[in-house]
């Protein structure tokens, strides 16, 4: 049995298949991101699933992709974790990226490849191999375009008084933006990025409103300006998106692409099922 994996930082889609790559069956947990998670938490979140602890034992394989795995200390940081979890399987971990790379690229073509959900990120893929130029540091500073940047975005405006009168009554309605309550959420709880990034659900919901569109759209210029055009021929080659931002928003992400003269390629809510299909055909 294999188990192919799928994390971002606010949830992780599981997969278990047989050799021949039919499902054996699928769960979903909260998300597996090493770069803000300790090993009792990780192990926490497995135990939490049904499926997975009574597999753990049957699993050959065990190929992760996922949000936080851009480094070498946290690959392996997390390989162990799993290697002493699924104590009889072969254990790999990459980073997100490539799980969006082998989605929605087809095999041997160029491509640059860039993930919109709770996090953000963005590498050129030349066929073989995955090029980044730049380096993440994580929602606090970076992650232009995200999830958690909207909802960093959103709440900033409301509480600064900037956000229209009949918005904010609607925000009031449907979050708790008492500030000791966010401040809790921000600071005391696990996965902060993915708090933030529940808020561009009215984002989304509200994108037609100028207010919301000038929030969106600013984002998706930083994205261009900031990750897409460090690659010299980002308008040569066609630009692939995985993740809830970039599929809801697939409009804007047009609009923008239009006005700089890109590619819009595929946009995936998720890679997982493009992920079936590359390691049955790779196996």
């Amino acid at each position: 049995m294999k188990l192919i994996v799928d994390s971002g930082s606010t949830k992780a889609d599981w997969i278990a298949i047989d050799d021949n790559g039919k499902v054996l069956f699928t769960t979903q947990t909260l998300g597996l991101n090493p770069e803000i998670l300790d090993a009792p938490e990780i192990i926490s979140r497995l135990n939490d699933r049904f499926d997975i602890l009574q597999n753990k034992k049957n699993a050959s394989h065990l190929f992760f992709y996922g949000a936080g795995c851009g480094t070498e200390r946290m690959q392996q940081f997390l390989k162990q974790v799993f290697q002493e979890y699924f104590s009889n399987a072969i254990v790999d971990v990459q980073e997100d990226t490539y799980a969006a790379v082998y989605a929605t690229t087809p095999k041997g073509q160029e491509a640059i490849v860039s993930i919109l959900g709770t996090g953000s990120n963005c590498s050129y893929f030349d066929g073989k191999v995955l090029h980044q130029k730049v380096q993440s540091l994580g929602y606090i500073v970076m992650d232009d375009c995200s999830g958690n940047v909207f909802g960093k975005e959103l709440i900033r405006k409301y509480y600064f008084n900037k956000m229209p009168k009949e918005l904010a009554v609607e925000l009031e309605k449907e979050y708790d933006v008492d500030p000791d309550f966010i401040k809790n959420k921000l600071y005391k709880e696990p996965n902060p990025n993915a708090y933030l990034a529940t808020y561009a659900k009215f984002l989304i919901k509200h994108k037609d409103t100028e207010f919301c569109r000038k929030i969106i759209f600013k984002g998706m210029k930083s994205f261009v300006k900031n990750y897409i055009k460090q690659f010299d021929n980002c308008k040569e080659v066609p630009v692939h998106f995985v993740g809830s931002i970039a599929f809801y928003l697939k409009d804007e992400l047009q609009e923008t692409f239009d006005k700089y003269e890109l590619q819009l390629g595929n946009v995936l809510r998720r890679p997982i099922d493009g992920l079936i299909a590359y390691h049955v055909a790779n196996q």
